[in-house]
């Protein structure tokens, strides 16, 4: 019988005995997953389970059951695998079923083989995505994540793994590597394993290799020198400088449920075989000599297998969408739990001074400036809620204007907001980053990937785009795409990836933050003109005194505030409506050539986020008319700028 530990440590021996109670039933999936479901359940029991977010893969025992929060980065194409086989003694001709799914290699004990024309094997499909740690996710979303499961895993069953093999050098380590074919000479198998996996249009099964351990970590970098590949293998990170793994996720159910971009939180079962490496290679190597023995391309084997050291698979048994990232959140907000709705109900409870004390915070950080702070809350919790037809509904981009451009502001704003918000990333936009960036994922079809760029970002990231830094010169024509498709994803809350002959629409949800010193080369919904109170000597200094003068726990309110003022619902009463339509019309009246249907549209978005950061989810009159307020001091500043500055604005 299994102990208590075993589901974590050794997922597989659990499935092992449901498949053989259950064997042929096809009822034997549906079971394993409803035993993990409710495990999982249990006490906080997810937290138990050791993240490769924040473990090194190499500390993780092989097989055992991992978590992984990630964005889909890719989806390759779906792959089939020996769900069920047969194993044969040939010479007592004894016959034993196994199972295939949440496995890479396929079992077989001493003295046995796969009788491969068994009528009990079963062909199943499943899909690959593959996924990079969230772009641009924030550290202290990492931090959080990490001391929550640390002080769960103080108490949980022991996860932790040694490799049980004698150390060797490190010019042995390189040796094995570079030649794995002495790799399965040192090792004597006491089972047989064979690939399980194999392409749509058909392929052998792959003969018999004992696998090692490797203790070799993945780079923290875009590139990794992986054996036996030369050019190194590039992770495909969406931004410059991201650290952590990149997976190759396996899913056997709903997979049509996700897509590109999606952030999922998965659990399964950590597949590092350096099997899948050497038979790779091996594959590589024969193509190279006939290459009519196989129709994928090495660049495109090198993507999709990479060694399993430096790209780990995970068979999924559990995923879930995930609504945000906050740590400091319950995972998931839609389910009317009893917690979930205390967690809520507690916390709206003390909104009111939360938002004061936010609003002091930033008016701080923007020099004394108020109104820009108040802007800058209702952009920070703005969400796109939907779409008449190509219009997404709840952008709200801004364009802070009047930013000084000597002093590095933008810089030191933007780390106020990467303390504030799960995931963020700072674009500073010059003529060489907008000539020589890749800003549109674009398909390779040599490696049959999609190539990520800066654009491809996961839901509800910030994006700071600071154009205080921007010289005169020419943009070529990388540089006018790049232009143009942060011009998209302003407007239309959409990139267009680039599939070289022909482009596809990529629906997307980014906040939009510019700051400038004059009006924007960038649509916005929203221009504040920044009038600093303040005019600090040293503004590095300034910036990280406000930092070190926030109490931690009031800085976890403020990431609270700003992530669930984002997923609460809102709505506008009939009788409002009316209100506000009758007010449109007599504003018209009295100024009916500065008001306009645009000017309707932007204060009822101004209404919408000042209710919201109220806790309320409907428009009050009180709101539309504080709304109407604020528009008319932030119009009267531009004007006012206007004046002084003749048509800059």
């Amino acid at each position: 019988m299994p102990c208590v530990g075993d589901w974590l440590n050794s997922p597989l021996s659990i499935v092992q005995g449901i498949f053989a109670q259950n064997a042929p039933n096809s009822d034997w999936e549906k079971k394993v997953t409803e035993y993990f479901k409710e495990k999982l359940k249990e006490n906080n029991a997810t937290n138990w389970v050791p993240s490769l977010n924040d473990v090194p893969v190499h500390y993780l025992k092989p097989n055992s059951l991992v978590k992984f929060r990630c964005m889909v980065q890719d989806m390759f194409d779906p792959e089939f695998y020996m769900g069920v086989y047969e194993t044969v003694d040939p010479n007592t001709n004894a016959r034993v079923l196994h199972f295939g799914k949440y496995r890479d290699v396929a079992e077989c004990g001493p003295q046995q083989e796969i009788d491969l024309n068994s009528p009990q094997t079963v062909t199943s499909e499943r899909q690959t995505f593959y996924c990079v740690p969230v772009p641009g996710e924030s550290a202290w979303v990492k931090e959080i994540s990490f001391l929550t499961d640390a002080s769960q895993a103080r108490v949980s069953p022991s996860t932790s793994y040694t490799p049980s093999r004698h150390k060797r050098s490190y010019e042995e380590d390189e040796d094995m590597d570079l030649h794995p074919s002495k790799q399965k000479e040192q090792h004597v198998g006491k089972s047989c394993l064979q690939i399980l996996c194999f392409s749509g249009s058909g392929g052998d099964i792959h003969g018999c290799v004992e696998p090692k351990r490797l203790e070799t970590e993945a780079s923290a970098g875009h590139h990794v020198i992986s054996p036996n590949c030369s050019p190194p293998l590039d992770l495909n990170f969406p931004l410059p400088g991201e650290k952590g793994p990149a997976c190759l996720v396996k899913i056997y159910e709903s997979w049509e449920s996700f897509k590109v971009n999606d952030v999922l939180e998965v659990f399964g079962v950590l597949s590092v075989d350096p099997v899948l490496s050497i038979v790779n290679s091996e594959e590589r190597d024969s193509s190279s000599l006939d290459p009519m023995e196989c129709m994928d391309t090495v660049e495109e084997q090198r993507v999709h297998s990479p060694p399993a050291s430096l790209v780990p698979r995970i068979h999924v048994i559990l995923a879930q969408k995930l609504q945000h990232i906050n740590p400091l959140l319950p995972a998931c907000l839609n389910e009317e739990e009893s917690k979930t709705c205390e967690f809520v109900s507690n916390f709206m409870s003390e909104l009111s001074p939360v938002r004061a004390e936010l609003l002091g915070f930033l008016t701080h950080a923007l020099l004394g400036d108020s109104l820009a702070a108040e802007y800058l809350i209702l952009h920070l919790i703005s969400t796109v809620y939907g779409r008449r037809d190509v219009l997404p509904l709840g952008k709200f981009t801004v364009n802070l204007s009047g930013c000084p451009r000597s002093s590095a502001f933008t810089e030191h704003l933007y780390r106020l907001i990467q303390q504030l918000v799960p995931a963020s990333y700072h674009l500073r936009m010059s003529i060489e980053s907008m000539n020589h960036s890749r800003f549109i994922p674009h398909k390779d079809y040599t490696a049959n990937r999609l190539v990520s760029g800066l654009l491809q970002l996961a839901s509800n990231t910030s994006l700071v785009i600071d154009e205080t830094q921007l010289e005169q010169g020419q943009l070529d024509t990388a540089g006018v795409h790049n232009v143009t498709a942060l011009g998209n994803l302003i407007t239309w809350q959409k990139v267009d990836y680039d599939f070289n002959y022909h482009r596809m629409e990529f629906p997307c949800n980014i906040n939009v933050l510019i700051t400038s010193e004059g009006r924007s080369l960038l649509p916005s919904d929203c221009q504040v003109h920044l009038q600093p109170q303040i005019i600090p000597p040293n503004m590095e200094e300034y910036m990280s005194s406000l930092l070190t003068a926030v109490l931690p726990s009031v800085l976890n309110k403020f990431r609270i505030y700003l992530s669930l003022l984002r997923l609460l619902d809102y709505s506008i009463s009939d009788e409002v409506t009316k209100a506000v339509e009758e007010d449109f019309v007599e504003m018209r009246k009295n100024n009916p050539e500065s008001v306009t249907a645009d000017d309707l549209h932007k204060m009822l978005l101004v209404a919408r986020f000042l209710s919201l950061s109220a806790g309320q989810t409907t428009l009050s009159r009180e709101r539309w008319l504080r709304a109407k307020q604020l528009e008319a001091l932030r119009k009267a500043r531009l004007q006012q700028q206007q004046c002084v500055n003749g048509n800059e604005l």
